[in-house]
């Protein structure tokens, strides 16, 4: 082997080892980084929706929720850390008519003298065609069901203040929840589903 040839396998096998090892700090440094951190965003109510559906009497009857507390962690390139955290105030439904909301509140229906707040909490993600799903358990009347809930979810820079937006719609099916007592344990005059939509409104805050 010439002179020469030695020295150029000498400064390829350097080049090799220096190629290594950047790699190696490379991935030493993105393993001490972590997961990506979650952002903690709170309800902004004032400009936010929730709202149900359900069949009676062959006609659609709509209404909505006005209390209804929202955290969220999130992080789309964390998923894993992710939670979300809701908590209905049964008693804040409206449908625009008196009768028929004391008669939802009534104790053959959401009971919300004895369980006066509805739960759902998610610790699970999935990313999806349409966007992601909300994987967790939701409670009412103290039954407590697994539930996947579809969402789309995008965040604005609003003067400053990073603003997340979230909406989905799902379905539920009342008597699941024993949301119906009595006579109104029939489907008949008020149908099982129950569709629930939201619009959310989510503005990032210190933890």
């Amino acid at each position: 082997m010439t002179e020469g040839q030695r020295a150029s396998g000498t400064a390829g096998l350097r080049l090799a080892t220096a190629a290594a090892c950047i790699a190696a700090s490379a991935w030493a440094g993105a393993s001490a980084a972590g997961p990506a951190a979650v952002t903690h965003y709170v309800l902004d109510q004032s400009k936010s929706s929730l709202e149900f559906s359900f069949d009676q009497a062959g006609a659609q009857n709509k209404g909505k929720f006005t209390r209804y507390p929202v955290t969220f962690d999130f992080s789309p390139d964390n998923l894993a850390g992710s939670r979300l955290e809701v908590t209905v105030e049964i008693g804040s439904l409206d449908t625009g008519d008196q009768e028929r909301d004391d008669t939802l509140r009534s104790a053959d229906l959401f009971a919300a003298a004895k369980f006066p707040q509805a739960h759902f909490t998610a610790t699970e993600f999935a990313k999806s065609a349409a966007g992601y799903q909300a994987i967790g358990k939701l409670t009412i009347r103290d039954v407590t069901r697994d539930l996947r809930v579809p969402f789309t979810f995008r965040t604005a820079d609003e003067r400053g203040v990073t603003a997340g937006y979230m909406t989905g719609k799902t379905t539920l099916r009342r008597l699941d929840f024993s949301v119906g007592q009595g006579d109104w344990k029939s489907t008949e005059q008020v149908g099982n589903e129950v569709g629930v939509s939201f619009a959310l409104r989510l503005t990032a805050a210190a933890h």
